[in-house]
């Protein structure tokens, strides 16, 4: 096969950390980067386009996962599934261009240990990156100025960030957002992907 530039990048971090501000601006920046939609069997939303999601009967996404067309795929709150498209990704990183993608945890462990990109017999390179918070004091702050959280559900998210934290090491890299230096942070992700000249 050819030497490629191209590869899949996984954004990683928990929630609140400003993983969706970072990726919307490298959308802005960087036009020739690809962000595949999920397949999900969620219901569309009201003025809701198909840019970021591929909405599917619960029929088609196990069509789907019969033909072996999802890279991974979980339930999500609510119970709608959700699911990596592998058309949407592998064509694009055969053409040589980076493929973004943001996964939970859950999503990392599988695309890293599927077939296409496990080990020295990869198909494809695949580089991931994990957006840290300054502190956890700072990202537990982030979640409660988010809306209004009842003493249980703060906890259970709180170990929800802890379990998600501990991923971060499992990385090829790490990005710390720190409080009011989110161009920072977008400029050494933009580098480690590759795009600074």
């Amino acid at each position: 096969m050819a030497a490629m530039t191209g590869k899949l990048v996984l954004i990683i971090g928990p929630s609140g950390v400003g993983k969706s501000v970072i990726l919307r601006e490298l959308k802005k920046r960087h036009p020739e980067i690809v962000f595949p939609r999920s397949a999900t069997t969620r219901l569309r939303r009201a003025g809701e386009s198909d840019e970021l999601y591929k909405f599917v009967t619960e029929e088609e996404f196990d069509a789907l996962i019969e033909k072996g067309d999802l890279l991974e795929w979980a339930v999500v709150h609510g119970g709608a599934r959700y699911g990596t498209i592998a058309s949407e990704i592998l064509p694009a990183i055969e053409k040589g261009k980076i493929v973004i993608r943001e996964v939970d945890v859950q999503g990392f462990d599988s695309i890293r240990s599927h077939r296409h990109f496990r080990g020295s017999e990869a198909l494809y390179p695949l580089q991931s990156i994990f957006i840290l918070p300054e502190s956890k004091e700072q990202l537990i702050e982030h979640i409660r100025k988010r809306a209004p959280i009842a003493g249980e559900e703060l906890t259970r998210r709180i170990a929800s960030v802890e379990h998600e934290l501990k991923y971060a090491e499992n990385c090829d890299e790490r990005v710390i957002n720190r409080e009011g230096k989110i161009r920072e942070a977008i400029s050494e992700v933009e580098r480690l992907l590759g795009l600074q000249d």
